[in-house]
């Protein structure tokens, strides 16, 4: 007598949408989808799973609680992002399958590309070919085709990218040796995962390309109203910083992390630096010299940038660039004009917003300098941080006819803060830190990110801020960025990229035992994950080559300059 046994089915519990259920394990997220779209009638991309950004076809295989994202979610915004460009990567081979195309850096809400039907042409794209390109983007939009996550052996996915000759996701596989590796396939093309996507071309239907020589702009919509593209607006400066750091990378001759890669393993790191710094060196002697040549005018520097863009250092260092040109600068900080708590703007949540300009004495401190460029004799304030109240018994200063006066802080370009001084008295700065390494030709490295990565170790190390209490403010700092910093770049004279192209190698090894500490039942886990996943295309490499004048210096400790 035979007897069969039968194995019971293995299940798991979820909570979504306010429920709570039994379902076998294994079940893909779509499956517990309310509906086609969410009520806002945007349709869902991705899904949090224990605050672990995933696809809608994982398998759920453990307890866990589940919300869906659409595009008004900062996570599902940055995959409906991620899979834009892999569609117009994939519409690029289809049409140009010789093509030079990369996805360079970020414009506005948008996405800068550069593409060649005729590898180092350089002509750039035509009206006609643009207009080819996007046509047969919305074919694929309209054919709905699945996008489909795999895990492949190593040794099929290298031969799949030398077969389409993706060597750029070659040189990444180079210095990584998983018995796996995950891909993205849509009929019939293939990319590393870099995070999940979309389930099917289908629901990428909102984008536009629009030419902007010699590359295009692949347009996104705002995530705040996502159902529309807003009008495209124009930013050349930020351009014009992308473009000489661009030349940067040429003269480095690294525009990938892969390329990078390669020089850490050669034991070439060491000349790389010197030669990143040498860049940076120059660019501050240029701006030294273009304000040295005003010197009959210009009484006030002015600094200006977003958070951790490296503004201090890059202070420090042109005050001894103007010294060499024969000037003596001083500084003033616009932190010692606050208000005061109580006199201090409400955020929405009614928290004191210290980043609101009228934080700080508008009033007192253009009187004190147009004082001071008068040549008078000024008792600077001095503000306790402890106290959180302005004091009165500060330093006396009065303004010599060769020295000149450096402010510096995120408001140093709003016309409001320096509202009484005139313009031709004026030189005004722009600092940030827009990397132009890509991780491979459609995946881009964010400049948000760079910016990130250096002030989780610098709050950790010189501020007490644990790595959650910084991933946790990090929005509200974003959000101010966009109110008082990037509305006012068009009003700088000049500019200053401070992305050093090594410095993603040297922060790694730091960064990485931060983000271990954010655990899964903390909300942002999920952006602690996603940048160690993002750390992993990086080979490290040690500080000690870094030189003590760097702006690095200012986030991983051992600066020459004092803070």
């Amino acid at each position: 007598m035979i007897m069969l046994t039968f194995r019971s089915v293995n299940t798991i519990i979820v909570e979504h949408d306010g429920k709570r259920e039994e379902i076998p394990e294994g079940t893909e997220v779509r499956a517990l989808l309310p509906g086609p779209l969410s009520p806002d009638g945007l349709p869902y991309l991705a899904a949090l799973l224990n605050n672990d950004v995933s696809s809608l076809s994982y398998p759920l295989t453990v307890n866990c609680e589940v919300k869906f994202l659409t595009m008004r979610d900062p996570h599902g915004w940055r995959v409906y992002r991620r899979s834009l460009c892999f569609l117009l990567a994939k519409a690029v081979r289809d049409l140009y399958p010789t093509a030079n195309f990369s996805v360079e850096h970020s414009f506005g809400i948008g996405l800068y590309c550069l593409f060649d039907a005729v590898p180092d042409s350089e002509k750039g794209i035509s009206r006609e070919q643009l207009a080819t390109l996007e046509s047969h983007m919305r074919k694929l939009v309209d054919l709905d085709i699945p996008i489909t996550r795999r895990k492949i052996s190593f040794v099929d996915a290298v031969k799949r990218f030398e077969e389409s000759e993706q060597y750029h996701k070659l040189h990444l596989l180079k210095y990584r040796n998983p018995p796996r590796v995950v891909i993205h396939e849509c009929d019939g093309f293939y990319d590393l995962a870099h995070g999940p996507l979309a389930p099917s071309t289908g629901t990428l239907n909102k984008f536009q390309l629009i030419r902007y020589p010699p590359g295009f702009v692949l347009h996104l919509p705002d995530r705040n109203n996502p159902h529309v593209i807003t009008p495209f607006e124009d930013q050349p400066h930020l351009f014009q910083i992308f473009h000489e750091h661009k030349e940067w990378g040429r003269i480095l001759g690294v525009n990938t992390v892969g390329r990078l890669n390669e020089i850490i393993a050669k034991g070439e790191i060491a000349d790389f630096i010197m030669t990143a710094e040498a860049l940076h060196e120059k660019k501050l002697a240029q701006i030294a010299d273009r304000i040295a040549a005003r010197r009959d005018r210009v009484k006030v520097v002015l600094i200006a940038g977003p958070s951790s863009a490296g503004k201090t250092t890059f202070a420090k260092r042109l005050a001894t660039h103007l010294t060499v040109n024969g000037l003596r600068p001083v500084t003033i900080s616009t932190d010692d004009y606050f208000v005061g708590l109580e006199q201090t703007p409400c955020s929405e949540d009614g928290s004191p917003d210290f980043e609101h300009i009228e934080a700080v004495d508008l009033k007192l401190f253009n009187e004190h300098l147009f004082q001071l460029i008068d040549g008078q004799e000024v008792e600077l304030p001095r503000f306790d941080f402890v106290a959180k109240r302005r004091e009165p018994h500060g330093r006396k200063l009065r303004i010599k006819p060769d020295q000149v006066i450096i402010i510096e802080g995120i408001h140093g370009l709003n016309p409001r803060l320096t509202q009484l001084i005139a313009p031709d008295r004026k030189f005004k700065i722009y600092v940030s830190a827009l990397t132009q390494l890509s991780i491979d030709s459609n995946n881009r490295i964010s400049t948000t990110d760079n910016r990130l990565m250096r002030r989780l170790v610098r709050d950790y190390h010189y501020r007490g801020h644990s790595p959650l209490e910084t991933l946790r403010m990090w929005p509200t700092v974003r959000q101010g960025e966009r109110r008082w910093v990037f509305p006012f770049q068009r009003e700088a004279d000049a500019t200053f990229n401070s992305a050093l192209d090594y410095e993603l190698a040297v922060l790694k090894p730091l960064v990485e035992p931060l983000l271990m500490q954010v655990k899964p039942f903390h909300p942002e886990y999920a952006e602690a994950r996603r940048l160690s996943e993002f750390l992993l295309n990086f080979l490290g490499t040690s500080e000690r080559y870094v030189p003590g004048t760097s702006i690095l210096r200012e986030y991983i400790g051992r600066s020459t300059f004092r803070y």
